[in-house]
């Protein structure tokens, strides 16, 4: 008698295929929106999830300005860079940084949420994130993505 054994699946760089998604921001928890978006960009959406291949999908971001946080994180987060120079520490408070750069708040949620390998870096190239309504990105034949 020869008993049949399941075998663990594995995802080759040939087999994958790769779509992109749109995802409106409006009203969207930051967090939880960059959480979606990680799931995404990881390919952990998927049944043939492997986590040493790249197997994601691209994400684009609409409506970045609409996002918003909860609780006094609006009046309390801080946004902090060194410059390099003594005494160097720079401090952008959240309400400062939604107006000068609001595509920085999503991909600074979501770089935080990914692997700190190369291929979490190479898997978060595959995001775009775009102020307003409009992106430019037809040429990747986009679907929306409900969440």
């Amino acid at each position: 008698m020869s008993e049949q054994k399941n075998k663990t699946f594995m995802l080759k760089t040939a087999d994958v295929k790769t779509s992109w998604f749109v995802l409106d921001a409006t009203g969207k928890t930051l967090g939880r929106l960059a959480c979606e978006i990680t799931k995404i960009l990881r390919g952990k959406h998927k049944p043939t999830f492997t986590s040493h291949i790249d197997g994601g999908d691209g994400v684009i971001v609409i409506n970045a300005t609409k996002i918003h946080v909860t609780g006094a994180k609006e009046a309390q987060k801080q946004y902090r860079y060194y410059t390099g120079h003594i005494a160097g520490l720079r401090e952008i408070p959240y309400r400062v940084m939604q107006k000068r750069k609001p595509c920085y708040i999503i991909e600074h949620a979501v770089s935080g949420m990914m692997p700190k390998t190369r291929l979490g870096k190479q898997q978060l190239r595959k995001l775009r994130i775009f102020a307003g309504a409009e992106h430019e990105q037809a040429a990747q034949k986009p679907e929306s993505a409900v969440i």
